[in-house]
């Protein structure tokens, strides 16, 4: 095959392009790493806030990529992005938002391992050992995310709030938190009421000023938010998770996984998004372009064999996803970053 000179894309006819999305307040994207869950992120956000929706776009992947995609740097809380459309976006930094506790501002002791209460719930120097709870205790990062995700679904500046998730593991495990710490508060109440004596002598593992009954508060308080937050991503008029997979046979396995775990946390999934198929950009949106450089299959060996590997996996994605708003986008040559881009990927999402 001959070598193929790429030019970049210069523009797409703006009435091609999404004006909004049909869409609920909060849309998150999920799956395997490396799938494009940011650039799905990005454009859908992008899309949304060009009719007027003043959104939020907010990655809880450590590592961060929405700023590259938008080629813009992305602060750790919510900026504007654009001038001309109400775009805001932030990227959760783990590590700063451990410094502000779980419950932030340094509630129960600091929370990074949660102060006294750290080392009593979570064991000594902050591992994830959890001996007089029964249990073992999320990542601190995940919880000090989800503390900042809570902040921002209910920050009354943004209209949607169109979330890049984690991987697989990580998402899960935040979705696990509700459940967890459920079963941490009621430990807690269980062991203060049986040694409600011994309660000023563990004052002291608290330090100075700091009282383990103010640190059942906020994990109380902490815990009915997260019961809020497990309530609106339980109800398809307000959220729409939004699995993201490649055509091949791996990643439809692990998105027929996530899916069997959405559905034991009742999460609705409205949407598939199967990204980098090997078709022409006007098969999937009807767009008629000159610079989309598709495949060819024609005469391309290898072309044809990978071809082969992604219908074989996308016959299969067909089965397992049915009833599911399935969503395709192309596999471009160019890489996908930049609002250029970003705009084409939103013509294929809308």
């Amino acid at each position: 095959m001959s070598d193929l000179t790429v030019e970049p894309v210069e523009s797409i006819d703006d009435a091609d392009v999404p004006v909004g999305i049909d869409a609920p307040e909060y849309v998150l994207y999920g799956g395997k790493g490396g799938v494009g869950k940011t650039t799905m992120a990005a454009a859908t956000a992008l899309a949304s806030a060009r009719d007027g929706t003043s959104t939020l776009v907010v990655s809880t992947d450590p590592a961060h990529s929405l700023s590259d995609t938008f080629e813009t740097q992305i602060a750790a809380e919510p900026a504007r992005i654009r001038d001309d459309v109400p775009l805001y976006g932030a990227e959760i930094d783990p590590d700063a938002a451990m410094e502000d506790g779980i419950f932030g501002e340094g509630g129960a002791g600091g929370m990074g391992g949660m102060g006294g209460l750290g080392e009593l719930l979570g064991g000594e120097d902050g591992d994830d050992a959890n001996p007089l709870m029964g249990g073992t205790m999320p990542g601190a990062d995940e919880a000090a995310a989800m503390r900042l995700l809570l902040q921002y679904m209910d920050d009354e500046r943004f209209d949607r709030v169109v979330i890049d998730t984690a991987p697989t593991g990580h998402t899960l495990r935040l979705l696990e938190l509700p459940e967890v710490l459920d079963s941490m508060v009621g430990r807690f109440i269980k062991l203060r009421q049986r040694f409600s004596g011994m309660m000023d002598g563990l004052k002291g593992m608290f330090g100075e000023g700091q009282d383990p009954e103010a640190g059942i508060g906020d994990l109380e308080a902490f815990a009915a938010r997260i019961e809020r937050l497990r309530a609106t991503l339980r109800d398809p008029q307000k959220t729409d998770f939004r699995i993201v997979m490649v055509p091949e046979e791996m990643s439809v396995v692990e998105s027929q996984r996530l899916l069997a775990r959405l559905r034991e946390y009742q999460i609705p999934v409205g949407t598939v998004v199967v990204n980098q198929v090997m078709e022409d950009l006007t098969d999937v949106t009807g767009i008629e372009t000159d610079w989309f450089i598709s495949p060819n299959l024609d005469s391309c060996e290898f072309c044809q064999r990978r071809w082969k590997v992604q219908q074989n996996a996308l016959t299969k994605a067909q089965d397992l996803f049915m009833g599911h708003d399935v969503k395709r986008v192309p596999l471009f040559a160019d890489e996908v970053r930049g609002e250029r881009m970003l705009r084409v990927v939103a013509a294929c999402l809308g």
